[in-house]
């Protein structure tokens, strides 16, 4: 803290942070009360009054003998003075006796023109025993006129850049317009109480281990370097969007005892041309005078895409010169002894070859989805600050959100507790738990959409025909609950538990492609007809089947051949790495997998006819039904899958469990009897 305190600048009395002082306030109204004060009382002459009028009225003045005497300035104004006995004649007001004063402005022709009537005025006066009138001849002095002119441009401008730099430069928190090349990073305090650490942080065994001896390294590098190894230079995060990434590096802040300096890949783009780069160089200066320290970059591909990938040439050359810079810092001729970078970015496929090499980035830390033992202690974290009614069970939980992030379990927790408290109940129960996931799953029921008789027997046999093609396949997706009231866009939906597989064989594939089709399937079967709402499902059946002839290799006529590009050469290119006839048979492989398959789900659809047909007319009835009613109608599923075999391993261990606990009590019993 102390140290922190040393690196801020001290503030000066009555000067309040991210405002402008307080003296450059009071200097900007003191010219505003000058420039009016100027312009309601400049024209003023000792108090007297002042006219503006023509050449040819000041001359008929003077040869009546109104005027006392005449000023002329070398920019032509003339200023007559009135005679105070004159005051009513030219003004028409009565003056103030012999006090009266008054002034008439005019623009006279010419030097030459003025002084020759003025000759011939006095010339007359002369022979009349009069006075001559006193006519002189000057420079302006408008001295006002010369400031506002000549001075106060340079004082705005000279104020404007003042202002920029300290007043709206200490609110931006980079010194303005002077500041634009200084990094943006936050340095995170130590000190903070509601600080993230590892504790924080449920699941993501391997990576929070990797991260963990980052931080141990720089707690106790005595360890390491005594045997002669070396810190690692960098590691970088890589994993779904949402899947802990941004959290690891905060737990990693929390934890270490170093400086640690956060910024986004987003920050160092700027519009000025050099910024990015000149950024890049103020934060390695910065974590170098403070090492040993880390560097953590969020988002790093918005600075570290592939040089040279993109159509348009100029408009990236200010990021391609940021990355470069970013390259040269990390593993350049320079040394950042001490200092570590972290980053963390979902698209580690679209960085740049350079980037990624040892040396720069040691370490590629996978962050992947949690499976069903790491979401069991995800939702244990997030649990913690609800209420929860008896019948929330986690491992229920766990198990019903497979392909679940950690942040669309945060959210399911989250709305869990909005429901309930939007039904007025004081704990969180399961049914809430079971909205929750409906609603961020399928999206907001739109029970209020009007439909007609047609349309929802329509949607029914689709939706009937998912559920009775999933129940009699083996590999399958287990069906949960099965709607047809509207959710978000779509009109119906299937729930399924997906099972966790690391690997997929053309068996599950072809099984989830005809369980697919089996709503489009139903439709031309029963219906005789196709509707719109197989677009989904045709989408999806179409890029698995073109997956598996293209990528995969599960092609009769294509074996063991893959065109995928893990490197992403292609993805601005337009020229396909392979020949038009293959591309012609991959079209012939993709539609006739398509068309297997859906012969395959009519022919499960016909065998099974009456059972859909009382699936589908259940549906009509009450809208949503669930395994247990496909159960009845269709009877048990022929095959098992591995959920459901979880679901009866943790059966048998209750049971198991259910003798122990009476025996234990009836011995408990025997011992208060004999005492």
């Amino acid at each position: 803290m102390a140290e922190n305190n040393k690196r801020q600048q001290p503030q000066r009395k009555g000067q309040q942070p991210g405002k402008p002082r307080r003296w450059l306030s009071f200097l900007f109204y003191t010219l505003a009360f000058v420039l009016l004060g100027y312009y309601f009382f400049g024209n003023k002459e000792d108090g007297g009054s002042s006219k503006s009028l023509s050449y040819t009225k000041l001359t008929a003045y003077v040869e009546a003998g109104a005027i006392d005497k005449i000023d002329v300035t070398d920019d032509l104004q003339a200023k007559a003075h009135v005679k105070p006995q004159s005051y009513t004649l030219v003004f028409g007001t009565q003056g103030d006796g012999e006090r009266a004063k008054g002034i008439l402005r005019t623009q006279v022709p010419s030097v030459e023109e003025f002084s020759k009537f003025m000759d011939g005025v006095n010339a007359n006066r002369k022979a009349e025993g009069q006075a001559a009138i006193d006519v002189t001849f000057s420079k302006s002095h408008d001295y006002w006129y010369l400031i506002l002119v000549n001075v106060l441009p340079f004082v705005l401008i000279i104020l404007f850049f003042v202002y920029m730099s300290r007043g709206v430069g200490s609110s931006g928190g980079i010194g303005g317009i002077f500041g634009v090349g200084k990094a943006q990073a936050q340095l995170f305090d130590k000190d903070k109480k509601d600080k993230v650490t590892f504790q924080d942080v449920a699941g993501l065994y391997g990576a929070k281990q990797e991260v963990q001896e980052i931080v141990e390294f720089l707690k106790n590098p005595k360890k390491y370097t005594e045997i002669g190894a070396k810190i690692p230079k960098g590691a970088l995060l890589v994993g779904p969007p949402g899947t802990g990434k941004t959290l690891l590096a905060k737990a990693v802040a929390g934890e270490a005892d170093v400086p640690f300096f956060s910024m986004s890949g987003s920050d160092f783009v700027e519009m000025f041309v050099g910024v990015g780069a000149s950024r890049v160089r103020d934060l390695f200066r910065q974590a170098k005078e403070k090492a040993p320290a880390i560097i953590f970059i969020d988002e790093i591909d918005a600075i570290g895409r592939a040089r040279g990938k993109s159509v348009m040439t100029g408009g990236n050359d200010e990021r391609e010169s940021t990355l470069n810079q970013l390259l040269t810092e990390m593993d350049g001729f320079g040394t950042n002894s001490g200092v570590i970078i972290l980053a963390a970015t979902n698209r580690a496929d679209v960085l740049d070859a350079a980037l990624l090499r040892a040396g720069r980035f040691d370490r590629q830390i996978h962050v992947e989805l949690p499976d069903l033992q790491e979401r069991k202690e995800i939702f244990q974290v997030h649990l913690r600050p609800i209420k929860l009614d008896d019948s929330v069970d986690v491992d229920f939980l766990s198990k019903q959100t497979p392909g679940f992030s950690g942040a669309d379990i945060a959210n399911v927790c989250n709305e869990a507790a909005l429901i309930a408290a939007r039904g007025g109940r004081k704990k969180v129960t399961k049914q809430d738990f079971m909205d929750a996931v409906d609603r961020i799953v399928g999206g907001l029921e739109r029970k209020n959409k009007i439909m007609t008789d047609e349309e929802k027997k329509s949607i029914a046999y689709h939706e009937a025909g998912h559920a009775t093609i999933s129940w009699m396949l083996r590999w399958a997706n287990p069906l949960v609950k099965v709607t047809i009231v509207p959710r978000g866009v779509a009109l119906g939906a299937a729930w399924y538990l997906p099972e966790e597989r690391q690997l997929t064989n053309e068996e599950h594939i072809l099984d989830e492609l005809c369980s697919l089709l089996g709503g489009r399937a139903a439709e031309q079967l029963f219906l005789e007809q196709t509707s719109t709402g197989a677009l989904n499902d045709l989408e999806r059946a179409t890029k698995q089947a073109y997956s598996m002839v293209a990528f995969y290799g599960m092609s009769d006529k294509l074996k063991d051949v893959s065109f995928y590009d893990s490197t992403g050469r292609y993805d601005y290119g337009f020229v396909k790495p392979y020949s038009e006839e293959t591309a012609k048979l991959i079209d012939e492989e993709t539609k006739r997998i398509i068309a297997d398959q859906m012969a395959r789900a009519k022919q499960i659809l016909t065998e099974h006819a009456d059972g859909h047909h009382q699936l589908a007319q259940l549906l009509i009835e009450r809208e949503v039904i669930t395994s247990e009613d496909v159960a009845s109608i269709l009877g048990p599923r022929p095959w098992k899958s591995r959920g459901d075999e979880l679901l009866e391993e943790n059966a048998a261990l209750a049971e198991a469990e259910k003798p122990k606990k009476r025996t234990r009590k009836k011995k408990d019993d025997n011992e208060k009897t004999t005492a």
